[in-house]
């Protein structure tokens, strides 16, 4: 593979699953933080006979700064918004500003889990193990985010799994979930697409079709 850990996000997967076997028989569900988790985490479903579903995460941008995360809305049975408190007031942000700017942003994440899974109903996952997965991890900001609402849906286990994140990130997720397990965790990271041969952006109806198939397949 020319030095790089995978060859794609489904090779990535693979080797994963493989070190997620213990999982198997709690009868876990598989999250997947779209677009890059998809693939990964269709492996791990696949390998645990598990069900699949989407979590989705959007950051709430300061409205003039919009990179400088305010917070984030995650969905579940019962959307989640996470605020940073401290942003919010350096930076003056109203209740009514944050309601404003929480509510475009779970509007968007209802556009996109339509676009990807049509009519199809979210999965509870309260009282079950919830393997969160990605395509890999690097400030671990987002992921942390998508944890805190995943045991906010009172899911009885809450484990964190990637292809690869930085070593210190990968020691301060240990904090926000059950377990973590990553297939390299190293010391000198760059980003997360250098440890992949093939890191290509997924495109709406790759996705779409993906948790198709991965449905179809599960049926």
């Amino acid at each position: 593979m020319n030095g790089y850990l995978f060859r794609d996000r489904a090779d990535a997967g693979r080797q994963l699953a493989h070190k997620l076997q213990h999982c198997k028989s709690k009868k876990p569900v598989v999250l997947a933080l779209p677009r890059g988790g998809v693939p990964v985490a269709i492996e791990i479903a696949e390998a645990l006979n598990a069900p699949l579903d989407l979590l989705l995460v959007r950051k709430i941008g300061v409205p003039w700064q919009p990179e400088l995360a305010l917070g984030a809305v995650v969905d579940g049975e019962t959307p989640h918004t996470f605020v940073n408190k401290g942003i919010a007031r350096a930076a003056h942000i109203s209740e009514a500003q944050l309601a404003v700017a929480a509510k475009r942003e779970l509007e968007e994440i209802e556009r996109r889990r339509a676009l990807w899974l049509g009519a199809r109903h979210q999965m509870s996952i309260r009282g079950r193990t919830a393997i969160v997965v990605d395509d890999g991890v690097a400030t671990g900001a987002s992921i942390r985010v998508a944890l805190k609402a995943v045991r906010a849906e009172r899911a009885a286990r809450v484990i964190l799994a990637a292809p690869v994140a930085p070593a210190e990130t990968a020691t301060k997720l240990r904090a926000d979930c059950d377990d973590v397990v990553f297939v390299a965790t190293p010391e000198d990271f760059a980003a997360v697409g250098s440890y992949y041969e093939d890191f290509r952006q997924l495109e709406d109806i790759e996705v779409k079709n993906l948790l198709e198939q991965a449905h179809a397949k599960a049926a």
